[in-house]
This record gives structure tokens, C-alpha cells and sequence, in this order.
């Protein structure tokens, strides 16, 4: 059963709002629940999404044609990335520009993940296609076709030479299995499911509760282990 952002209670409809709301009050108590924390600063959160654009040339047109697509789907200005050491194959000397990055955090950050999980993630051929790379507390996607961004149809001619968008999400989980239930219950595909057997169950059910005011989310927690 789904939940829509227009059912939330005393609330007004925002797009970043809703994932934050979904956050504070259903992901957040299904990690408690599950891994039993004893400070809520122990809690598992998606701290910050970064979108980068790397360069083998310090080519000015292909740097701020890099910049404009990041400003686009974004809405923020994006920086460049200096590289800290010379490269001679690539011809790259250190201090020179190698790609270009934004940062993006709180409400931006929560109206991106809104635009990857309703516009660009269903619009792929296929998830399990998407290139995604684990580090510590991080998840990497690796969108090697960045058409699929809506922003880019009129504009194909300027931006089809731009390949391999890398969007990083980073938490401040400990563990892997910490890291996976928190982008799982986010819906973002990870591609692991084998220690988060029941999160889609747990999610569907506790996302029924948001509809009805002054419920509480731990009465599905209670039927799920």
C-alpha cells in the first residue's frame, strides 16, 4: 500500500519535505527498532549527495559544458576538482582543472533524491544494469548515459559527448548491513538484498501508517524480525 506526499497530515506538499518527513518518522524507528541504538546520534542518515563530472583533458569547453549540466539537474552552482598531482600520460599538470562537482545537502539534497527516485531511476532500461560501487558508509552510481535526465532533451547537441556521471550518497552508517537498510528503504536499488529480506515489507507497511494520523510506526516493527 502506498503513501502519497497529498495524504500527509497537517502538512503542506513539498517534494524534499515529504522524503525528510518519510525520514523522521518511518526509517528512522525501523532502524531503531532493528539494530536497538542506544544514542540517536547512532542512527543511520543520509548526510550529503554528490554529483561529479571527471575529466582526462583540462579542456575549457568540456569543463563548463560539465558545470551547466550539474547547475541543471541541481539547481546549484558546481566547482571545479584540481588535480593535486601531474599526470604525463594524460598531460595533466598539478593545480589544473580535471572535472567538477556539486555538493548537495538538507533540502537540496532531499529534492534531488525525489527527482533520481520519480524521474531518472524509472526511466532506465534496466536497474540492474546500473554501475554502483560500495565504500565504507557510501554508495556510488555510475550513470554512464545522462540523457535519461529530462533537462537534457532539448539540449541533446550540447551534451551528448558528456558520459559517466558519478552521484555519490554518503551516510554516516557504520556498517554495511547499517548502509543497505537505509538506501533500501529509500527504494534506492543497491542490488543486495540477502540481509534485507524483509525491508520492502517493513517499508510498504510502515508507509500505510503516514496516512493515518497519530498512528504509531512501531506497530508494524512489532510483526517483522
Amino acid at each position: 500500500m502506498q503513501a502519497y506526499p497529498q495524504d500527509l497530515p497537517n502538512q503542506n506538499y513539498k517534494a524534499m519535505s515529504f522524503l525528510e518527513y518519510y525520514y523522521n518518522n518511518i526509517i528512522k524507528y525501523d532502524l531503531i527498532n532493528r539494530y536497538n541504538y542506544k544514542n540517536i546520534k547512532e542512527i543511520p542518515k543520509l548526510k550529503k549527495i554528490v554529483l561529479n563530472f571527471g575529466c582526462k583533458t583540462s579542456e575549457l569547453k568540456k569543463l563548463s559544458t560539465s558545470l551547466l549540466f550539474l547547475q541543471l539537474i541541481t539547481t546549484k552552482k558546481g566547482k571545479l576538482t584540481i588535480s593535486k598531482q601531474s599526470n604525463i600520460i594524460l598531460k595533466i599538470r598539478k593545480g589544473n582543472p580535471v572535472g567538477c562537482k556539486v555538493i548537495l545537502v538538507k533540502t537540496s539534497m532531499y529534492k534531488f533524491l525525489y527527482k533520481l527516485l520519480l524521474e531518472v531511476l524509472p526511466r532506465l532500461k534496466s536497474r540492474i544494469l546500473l554501475k554502483k560501487t560500495f565504500y565504507n558508509n557510501t554508495l556510488t552510481y555510475n550513470f554512464e548515459n545522462i540523457m535519461i535526465f529530462k533537462e537534457l532533451e532539448k539540449n541533446y547537441l550540447v551534451f551528448n559527448l558528456l558520459k559517466n556521471l558519478q552521484v555519490t550518497f554518503i551516510t554516516n552508517s557504520i556498517t554495511n548491513e547499517e548502509l543497505f537498510f537505509l538506501l533500501n528503504s529509500f527504494k534506492l536499488p543497491t542490488g543486495l538484498t540477502k540481509s534485507l529480506a524483509n525491508v520492502t515489507q517493513l517499508v510498504e507497511c510502515n508507509l500505510a501508517k503516514i496516512k493515518v494520523k497519530g498512528s504509531n510506526p512501531f506497530f508494524c516493527l512489532n510483526h517483522i524480525g
